[in-house]
């Protein structure tokens, strides 16, 4: 009996090409989706962050006679000759990492410094800045305002602020907007990456010359980078946890960014430092 041949079955090159455009308009569709669910995520991540560095910040109040956590101390009359102490730990040295355990908000956290933990925002993850401190090595990429809540133990200004009280948390001015943490970055001026920054510096800084003048702040560390896309200069938002025990989100306006392509500036602009970092600041002598 004759045979017949039958050729296989396969696509054609128009089939193929159709399928291939189908896929990328799927991949072009989902993409952008997917990308807004993993930075939903971050952010969700840096709430729960700072709500935890918020509840372990009332506590240590609550132990402390209401009084607000230091920021640092670093003075010989604070810690002799032992290493400088900070909120999230020791500074460290170039051989010595920073010890967790020692800082002043340790007791009321279960966890300590890595890449990752709760002291870093993962939108600012580990090899994205500049460690500061001796040891180069992670500490925190949030800020505290020390500035307001305990100025004679804020490195860096407490020369000039020293005299302002160290505040108690049933004396905070307008606690639902007085920001005690949020995202910091201190930018770079001519290297290659920013510089972490666990201080939450005001717009405007303080001197007693002249029986007390105000000028702006030339190095703000407010980082507005939620939703933000790298390399941007459109505004972010900051994620901070206020003295009331809430966390919130503020998104920026193109005026307040003093470094628009590294999203740092300050909330408000320069202009005034309430009612976010220092309410009482028209009052300061």
């Amino acid at each position: 009996m004759p045979t017949h041949s039958r050729s296989a079955a396969g696509f054609s090159l128009i089939e193929l090409l159709v399928v291939i455009a189908i896929i990328a308009l799927l991949l072009g569709i989902l993409l952008p989706s997917l990308a807004g669910a993993r930075e939903t995520a971050r952010t969700l991540r840096c709430f729960s962050n700072q709500r935890q560095l918020i509840t372990a910040w009332t506590m240590y109040a609550n132990d402390y006679q209401d009084r607000a956590m230091p920021l640092a101390y670093w003075a010989a009359t604070d810690i002799g000759s032992g290493p400088q102490v900070f909120w999230w730990g020791t500074h460290g040295s170039t051989t010595t990492p920073p010890d967790y355990e020692r800082g002043f908000i340790a007791p009321y956290l279960s966890t300590t410094l890595y890449d990752g933990s709760v002291f870093e925002c993962p939108n600012q993850p580990w090899d994205t800045y500049r460690p500061q401190g001796p040891s180069r090595t992670i500490t925190s990429t949030y800020g505290y305002n020390g500035y307001y809540l305990s100025p004679a133990k804020t490195p860096g200004w407490a020369q000039s602020i020293a005299h302002r009280p160290w505040r108690r948390l049933g004396e905070i001015h307008q606690p639902t907007t007085l920001m005690v943490f949020a995202d910091t970055l201190l930018p770079a001026f001519g290297a290659a990456q920013p510089s972490n920054n666990a201080l939450l510096d005001p717009p405007l800084l303080f001197s007693r010359s002249g029986g007390g003048q105000w000028s702006v702040n030339q190095s703000p560390t407010t980082a507005f980078r939620h939703a933000r896309a790298p390399r941007s200069s459109k505004p972010g938002a900051v994620v901070t946890a206020l003295a009331d025990g809430h966390v919130e989100a503020i998104h920026a306006e193109p005026d307040w960014l003093t470094h628009p392509e590294q999203g740092v500036g300050s909330v408000g602009g320069n202009q005034t430092n309430a009612p976010r970092y220092v309410p009482d600041w028209q009052q300061w002598r």
